[in-house]
């Protein structure tokens, strides 16, 4: 490897840990397959209520989608959140759909 390159590669890595809770649940909730407004808007609103490690559960649900052919419904994506057994997450998620969805 060129050593060019290793500085590079170090600075991407650096900025890539510098994301926000609220940027990282955003991503993760697009990841599953939520459209990029929803997802924005639902991780706007979840931040501000869920502790952090909460919002790392959340986030790792992109992990479930192996292809996203088409956008996550809610409807999914509650029932995917119902299997993380907590129940203070479904609330925050519910209500934070229902209130984006709304927008």
């Amino acid at each position: 490897m060129n050593r060019a390159v290793l500085p590079l590669i170090a600075a991407a890595l650096m900025l890539a840990g510098c994301a926000t809770p609220e940027a990282r649940l955003r991503n993760g909730l697009h990841n599953a397959g939520l459209s990029q407004a929803m997802s924005a808007c639902m991780a706007e609103r979840m931040v501000d209520r869920l502790s952090l490690v909460q919002l790392r559960r959340l986030s790792a649900l992109g992990s479930l989608k192996d292809k996203r052919i088409t956008d996550l419904s809610l409807d999914q994506f509650l029932h995917k959140v119902r299997a993380l057994k907590d129940p203070e997450i479904l609330t925050v998620s519910t209500s934070s759909a229902a209130l984006c969805a709304l927008r």
